[in-house]
Protein backbone atom coordinates (compact mmCIF):
# COMPACT_ATOMS: atom_id res chain seq x y z
CA UNK A 1 0.00 0.00 0.00
CA UNK A 2 2.54 2.26 0.86
CA UNK A 3 4.07 2.00 -2.53
CA UNK A 4 0.89 2.34 -4.47
CA UNK A 5 0.67 5.41 -2.47
CA UNK A 6 3.96 7.23 -3.62
CA UNK A 7 3.57 5.30 -7.38
CA UNK A 8 -0.17 7.43 -7.02
CA UNK A 9 1.75 11.03 -5.72
CA UNK A 10 4.04 10.70 -8.88
CA UNK A 11 1.19 10.32 -11.06
CA UNK A 12 -1.24 12.71 -9.85
CA UNK A 13 1.74 15.52 -9.14
CA UNK A 14 2.49 15.38 -12.76
CA UNK A 15 -1.18 14.69 -14.06
CA UNK A 16 -2.75 18.10 -15.92
CA UNK A 17 -5.65 19.09 -13.82
CA UNK A 18 -8.26 21.66 -13.92
CA UNK A 19 -8.67 23.58 -10.33
CA UNK A 20 -11.56 22.10 -8.03
CA UNK A 21 -12.95 26.16 -7.20
CA UNK A 22 -12.36 28.92 -9.47
CA UNK A 23 -9.27 30.41 -8.26
CA UNK A 24 -6.21 31.89 -9.78
CA UNK A 25 -2.81 31.70 -7.66
CA UNK A 26 -1.44 33.72 -9.81
CA UNK A 27 -3.41 36.92 -8.84
CA UNK A 28 -5.62 35.85 -5.70
CA UNK A 29 -4.60 34.12 -1.75
CA UNK A 30 -5.79 30.91 0.21
CA UNK A 31 -6.07 31.40 4.03
CA UNK A 32 -4.63 28.43 5.60
CA UNK A 33 -7.77 27.45 8.08
CA UNK A 34 -6.73 24.79 11.45
CA UNK A 35 -9.30 23.73 13.94
CA UNK A 36 -5.88 21.90 15.42
CA UNK A 37 -6.63 23.79 18.99
CA UNK A 38 -9.76 25.46 20.04
CA UNK A 39 -9.05 28.49 22.42
CA UNK A 40 -10.51 31.79 23.64
CA UNK A 41 -11.48 32.71 19.97
CA UNK A 42 -13.14 29.69 18.82
CA UNK A 43 -14.88 27.39 21.98
CA UNK A 44 -17.25 24.82 21.05
CA UNK A 45 -19.89 27.44 22.32
CA UNK A 46 -19.22 29.20 19.14
CA UNK A 47 -18.70 26.28 17.28
CA UNK A 48 -22.14 24.88 18.22
CA UNK A 49 -24.04 27.96 17.10
CA UNK A 50 -24.09 27.63 13.31
CA UNK A 51 -24.29 31.59 12.53
CA UNK A 52 -21.41 32.26 15.01
CA UNK A 53 -19.31 29.72 13.53
CA UNK A 54 -20.25 30.97 9.83
CA UNK A 55 -19.13 34.28 10.93
CA UNK A 56 -15.59 33.39 12.21
CA UNK A 57 -14.78 30.90 9.10
CA UNK A 58 -16.06 34.29 7.12
CA UNK A 59 -13.83 36.69 8.84
CA UNK A 60 -10.88 35.17 8.92
CA UNK A 61 -11.01 34.50 5.18
CA UNK A 62 -12.36 38.17 4.54
CA UNK A 63 -9.78 40.33 6.35
CA UNK A 64 -7.22 38.18 5.01
CA UNK A 65 -7.83 39.34 1.15
CA UNK A 66 -8.50 35.58 0.36
CA UNK A 67 -10.86 34.18 -2.23
CA UNK A 68 -11.36 30.84 0.12
CA UNK A 69 -10.10 29.17 2.96
CA UNK A 70 -8.46 25.59 2.72
CA UNK A 71 -6.59 22.89 5.26
CA UNK A 72 -7.61 20.11 7.70
CA UNK A 73 -5.97 17.38 6.37
CA UNK A 74 -4.37 14.90 8.73
CA UNK A 75 -5.57 17.22 11.40
CA UNK A 76 -6.66 16.70 14.86
CA UNK A 77 -10.21 18.13 15.48
CA UNK A 78 -11.92 18.62 18.82
CA UNK A 79 -14.96 20.66 16.79
CA UNK A 80 -16.30 17.56 16.09
CA UNK A 81 -17.52 17.10 19.71
CA UNK A 82 -20.51 19.23 18.94
CA UNK A 83 -22.19 16.38 17.05
CA UNK A 84 -22.68 12.57 18.22
CA UNK A 85 -22.21 11.39 14.89
CA UNK A 86 -18.44 11.21 15.37
CA UNK A 87 -18.31 10.02 19.41
CA UNK A 88 -20.00 6.52 18.35
CA UNK A 89 -17.87 4.05 20.03
CA UNK A 90 -15.44 3.66 23.10
CA UNK A 91 -13.27 5.89 21.39
CA UNK A 92 -14.26 9.52 19.48
CA UNK A 93 -13.70 10.10 15.53
CA UNK A 94 -10.94 13.46 15.78
CA UNK A 95 -8.86 13.14 12.74
CA UNK A 96 -9.78 14.79 9.70
CA UNK A 97 -9.02 12.86 6.20
CA UNK A 98 -9.63 15.53 3.73
CA UNK A 99 -9.00 18.82 2.84
CA UNK A 100 -11.56 21.67 3.52
CA UNK A 101 -11.99 24.54 1.07
CA UNK A 102 -14.32 27.35 2.81
CA UNK A 103 -15.95 29.76 0.65
CA UNK A 104 -19.64 30.97 0.00
CA UNK A 105 -22.71 28.66 -0.25
CA UNK A 106 -23.40 28.29 -4.23
CA UNK A 107 -19.99 28.45 -4.96
CA UNK A 108 -19.50 26.08 -7.82
CA UNK A 109 -17.20 22.87 -7.54
CA UNK A 110 -15.60 20.93 -10.79
CA UNK A 111 -13.69 17.83 -11.49
CA UNK A 112 -9.61 18.12 -11.61
CA UNK A 113 -9.74 15.16 -13.85
CA UNK A 114 -11.35 13.13 -16.15
CA UNK A 115 -13.57 10.52 -14.57
CA UNK A 116 -17.02 8.65 -13.84
CA UNK A 117 -19.59 8.82 -11.28
CA UNK A 118 -19.33 6.25 -8.91
CA UNK A 119 -21.69 6.69 -6.49
CA UNK A 120 -23.80 9.67 -4.53
CA UNK A 121 -26.11 9.96 -1.72
CA UNK A 122 -27.84 12.60 0.72
CA UNK A 123 -25.73 11.71 3.90
CA UNK A 124 -28.43 13.57 5.77
CA UNK A 125 -27.27 13.36 9.71
CA UNK A 126 -26.11 16.48 11.59
CA UNK A 127 -22.32 16.57 11.29
CA UNK A 128 -22.32 14.68 8.50
CA UNK A 129 -21.86 15.05 4.91
CA UNK A 130 -25.02 16.40 3.19
CA UNK A 131 -25.28 15.39 -0.20
CA UNK A 132 -22.16 14.01 -1.79
CA UNK A 133 -20.52 12.76 -4.71
CA UNK A 134 -18.26 10.31 -5.81
CA UNK A 135 -15.97 10.10 -8.49
CA UNK A 136 -13.69 6.97 -9.79
CA UNK A 137 -11.06 7.90 -11.97
CA UNK A 138 -8.36 5.39 -13.87
CA UNK A 139 -4.81 7.10 -14.27
CA UNK A 140 -2.06 5.43 -16.32
CA UNK A 141 -4.02 2.56 -14.69
CA UNK A 142 -4.23 3.38 -11.38
CA UNK A 143 -7.84 3.48 -10.03
CA UNK A 144 -9.10 5.37 -7.49
CA UNK A 145 -11.70 8.10 -6.14
CA UNK A 146 -12.49 11.16 -5.07
CA UNK A 147 -15.39 12.38 -2.89
CA UNK A 148 -16.59 15.64 -2.71
CA UNK A 149 -19.37 16.42 0.53
CA UNK A 150 -21.63 19.08 1.88
CA UNK A 151 -22.72 20.50 -1.59
CA UNK A 152 -26.07 21.64 -2.38
CA UNK A 153 -29.00 19.61 -3.09
CA UNK A 154 -28.95 20.06 -6.66
CA UNK A 155 -25.54 18.98 -6.98
CA UNK A 156 -27.07 15.32 -6.95
CA UNK A 157 -29.83 16.07 -9.62
CA UNK A 158 -29.71 14.27 -12.78
CA UNK A 159 -26.46 12.59 -11.99
CA UNK A 160 -26.33 8.35 -12.49
CA UNK A 161 -23.48 6.07 -11.69
CA UNK A 162 -21.21 5.35 -14.94
CA UNK A 163 -21.79 8.55 -15.40
CA UNK A 164 -18.96 10.07 -17.55
CA UNK A 165 -16.95 13.32 -15.98
CA UNK A 166 -14.88 15.98 -17.63
CA UNK A 167 -12.06 17.57 -16.15
CA UNK A 168 -13.16 21.03 -15.35
CA UNK A 169 -16.84 19.91 -15.97
CA UNK A 170 -19.03 21.56 -12.96
CA UNK A 171 -20.10 18.98 -10.75
CA UNK A 172 -21.29 20.81 -7.77
CA UNK A 173 -21.90 23.69 -5.84
CA UNK A 174 -21.56 24.39 -2.08
CA UNK A 175 -24.65 23.64 0.09
CA UNK A 176 -25.21 25.84 3.12
CA UNK A 177 -26.11 24.87 6.31
CA UNK A 178 -29.46 23.71 6.11
CA UNK A 179 -28.71 21.28 3.80
CA UNK A 180 -24.54 20.82 4.22
CA UNK A 181 -24.84 18.35 7.82
CA UNK A 182 -25.08 21.98 9.56
CA UNK A 183 -21.68 23.21 9.17
CA UNK A 184 -20.23 26.94 7.29
CA UNK A 185 -20.25 26.22 3.77
CA UNK A 186 -17.53 24.21 2.30
CA UNK A 187 -15.66 21.85 0.54
CA UNK A 188 -14.95 18.16 2.47
CA UNK A 189 -12.14 17.32 -1.14
CA UNK A 190 -10.88 13.21 0.15
CA UNK A 191 -8.62 10.86 -1.92
CA UNK A 192 -9.55 7.30 -1.53
CA UNK A 193 -7.53 4.09 -2.81
CA UNK A 194 -10.32 1.38 -1.93
CA UNK A 195 -13.74 2.14 -1.55
CA UNK A 196 -14.10 -0.74 0.81
CA UNK A 197 -17.93 -1.30 0.23
CA UNK A 198 -19.23 2.23 0.74
CA UNK A 199 -21.59 3.88 -1.79
CA UNK A 200 -22.28 8.11 -1.74
CA UNK A 201 -20.27 7.59 1.39
CA UNK A 202 -16.77 7.23 3.21
CA UNK A 203 -15.33 7.59 6.27
CA UNK A 204 -14.17 11.39 6.28
CA UNK A 205 -12.95 11.65 9.92
CA UNK A 206 -11.57 8.84 11.48
CA UNK A 207 -10.32 7.47 14.94
CA UNK A 208 -6.57 8.93 16.02
CA UNK A 209 -6.00 4.81 16.96
CA UNK A 210 -6.52 4.30 13.49
CA UNK A 211 -4.89 7.24 11.82
CA UNK A 212 -2.38 4.62 9.90
CA UNK A 213 -4.72 2.19 8.53
CA UNK A 214 -6.78 5.77 7.03
CA UNK A 215 -4.12 7.34 5.38
CA UNK A 216 -2.60 4.76 3.97
CA UNK A 217 -6.28 4.52 2.04
CA UNK A 218 -6.95 8.48 1.93
CA UNK A 219 -3.55 9.72 0.89
CA UNK A 220 -2.87 13.65 0.57
CA UNK A 221 -5.86 15.42 -1.62
CA UNK A 222 -3.51 18.45 -2.49
CA UNK A 223 -1.81 16.23 -4.98
CA UNK A 224 -5.16 16.55 -7.18
CA UNK A 225 -5.66 20.43 -6.57
CA UNK A 226 -3.91 22.64 -9.27
CA UNK A 227 -3.49 25.23 -6.71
Amino acid sequence: MIADIQTLKTILLNTKKASVVDFDPTSEKLFQVSFQKINGELTLDVIADIHKFSDWVDAKRINSGSKFGIGGYDEYREIYGVSSHFDTGEEPRRLHLGIDIWGPAGTVIYAPIDGVVHSFKNNDNFGDYGPTIILKHQVEGFEFYSLYGHLSLESLAGLAEGMHINAGQKIASLGDYTVNGGWPPHLHFQLIINMEGYYGDYPGVCKLSERDKYLANCPDPAWLLAF
